[in-house]
């Protein structure tokens, strides 16, 4: 049995619900009971997750040397660690060292992240003494429309995909608040994470609420806007129960409410949950679904900049954006905008997902290639087989084959190469995978999500599965190719938003890299979920 100290020992475990969902309740129990057991005073902190979710769930032990991590860990092997030292940090069983230490993450450059699964997310006190706030003081004590030009100076693009330059979309809505006086005007934060193989914005709110909350309320000021609006996946429930608390104990703290901070500005944060649509990954489809109708495109020109929630001028971001918000505020636009590459700028939060050793979230600065982020970072295929494709930016990015994993992670190059960054996913999938397969998943995704609003995107996708079907059946191959070339181009000119513009890449990709997979097979590829 370990010899007891002086003093409650703190004991970090998340409770995330990716580490939630291998077991993390049950170890956070473990060690409390574990811990009387053995005659020792333990503190347990439920934190967000480091990210390194092949490690969860990770327990970490305050040691005066600093943070030591230990994972996975299973609740049934709690209470021998515990015997063996664990709450002295003796390195025992899976035993990683000083976390800091730990190359995955020592080798990032967190901004987004760097208080995800350092702090209790709902201890105010715990975000103050990690830097919380002083991007929004800092902001309150500017005019604001120098808030403005310091997220323009920063460079900052917009990380739902789009990667539109944040500070000309907020100059463009304040200058529309002042020429029309009255009424209100919006911020509103994109949070409905479709894309497979993505997860950072869950991991945020789940693990550093108090961040997006901040960096909403620094929008609000630097473009008029006195009311905002969280829109969140029905998905997601551990993370909307995490933001309501959140606004609730910033409303305590005067972080939110009619006097920000003493200021005189005052802002109301609220969430809104959507059905699981993913064409409300859209901005337009959002406003739509938060005014109360289905979830549809809206056609553009007017945009919503100009025209938005309720007809008024409206900033809509994505949550890596917002979160990124407070960090340019406290250290100022030239310091962020010194990270990254060309005309991308800052970090970028990278999501590690699919056939992969180890899975997580990798912040960096842009310009980072594939290549390190695949095996780098993600140490290969957990399968152990030869790589033979990643999708970058979603179900509708494309693929890139296994040699060409050298293109630098910047939103012009991947473009240049036919690729595209998306909200920062990777998927990846080893030699086993059948690309023909993967390009008929594409169609069958979009005629499943889309909205329906416009033929091109409604009717091009339903075609395109069955154009795939009779390729590699088999049937009229050739001319079946023709026709899925000029199919895709039709959906990529004719759709009136992204959804149907995008499917046809990484049907384009695996048709470019991977032609043999699309030879005659010795009857017609099933529908998916077909027995």
């Amino acid at each position: 049995m370990s010899a007891p100290s002086n003093g409650p020992v703190t004991v970090w475990v998340p409770r995330d619900s990716a580490a939630v969902s291998v077991g993390a309740d049950e170890v956070a129990a473990a060690l409390k009971a574990a811990a009387a057991a053995h005659g020792r005073d333990v503190r347990l902190v439920r934190t967000g997750t480091r990210g390194m979710l092949w490690l969860e769930p990770f327990v970490e032990v305050e040691t005066p040397a600093g943070r030591v991590g230990y994972g996975p860990v299973a609740a049934r092997d709690v209470d021998r660690l515990v015997a063996d030292g664990l709450l002295d940090g003796v390195p025992t069983g899976p035993a990683h060292g000083p976390v800091e230490e730990i190359a995955w993450l020592r080798d990032q450059h967190r901004l987004c992240l760097a208080r995800v699964g350092v702090v209790d997310p709902l201890s105010p006190d715990d975000y103050l003494a990690h830097g919380g706030l002083a991007g929004l003081r800092r902001a309150l004590s500017l005019e604001p429309a120098q808030v403005v030009e310091e997220v323009v100076e920063s460079g900052l693009r917009g990380r739902g995909g789009a990667g539109f330059p944040a500070g000309i979309k907020w100059r463009t809505v304040a200058e529309a608040e002042e020429a029309q006086g009255g009424g209100t005007t919006y911020v509103c934060c994109n949070a409905d994470e479709g894309d497979s193989g993505t997860f950072a914005d869950r991991v945020v709110l789940e693990g550093d609420p108090f961040a997006l909350i901040e960096g909403m309320v620094v929008a609000g000021y630097a473009v008029g806007a006195h009311e905002g609006y969280v829109y969140l996946r029905s998905e997601y429930p551990d993370a909307a129960a995490v933001l309501r608390r959140a606004i609730a104990l910033a409303h305590e703290r005067g972080w939110l409410g009619d006097d920000v901070l003493g200021s005189g500005f005052g802002f109301e944060l609220h969430l809104r949950m959507g059905a699981g649509a993913y064409i409300c990954g859209e901005e337009t489809s959002m406003l739509e679904s938060l005014e109360g109708r289905r979830g549809t495109v809206r056609a553009k020109p007017p945009i919503p900049a100009l025209v938005g929630l309720f007809g008024r001028p409206t900033v809509v971001n994505n949550l890596l954006t917002l979160v990124s918000v407070p960090a340019i505020l406290a250290d100022g636009g030239a310091a962020y905008a010194a990270l990254g590459v060309e005309r991308s700028r800052g970090t970028q939060v990278f999501q590690l997902a699919g056939n992969v050793a180890r899975g997580g979230l990798v912040e960096t600065p842009f310009g980072v290639t594939l290549h390190d982020l695949v095996h780098g970072w993600g140490g290969g295929t957990r399968s152990g087989r030869p790589l033979r494709a990643v999708q970058v930016g979603g179900p509708l990015g494309s693929y890139v084959p296994a040699d060409g994993l050298d293109l630098p992670t910047d939103y012009e190059a991947l473009a240049a190469a036919g690729a595209m960054l998306g909200h920062g996913g990777l998927v990846l999938f080893d030699d086993t995978v059948d690309m023909a397969s993967m390009a008929r998943f594409a169609m069958e995704f979009c005629a499943e999500e889309s909205c329906g609003k416009c033929t091109p995107c409604r009717v091009g996708a339903v075609r395109g599965v069955e154009v795939i079907d009779r390729i590699t059946a088999g049937v009229d191959p050739d001319d079946n190719l023709t026709l899925l070339g000029d199919l895709c181009d039709l959906m990529t000119e004719g759709s009136l938003c992204a959804m149907g513009g995008l499917t046809p890449n990484p049907v384009r990709s695996a048709l470019r890299h991977f032609p043999d997979d699309f030879t005659a097979r010795t009857s017609p590829a099933p529908p998916q979920g077909t027995p």
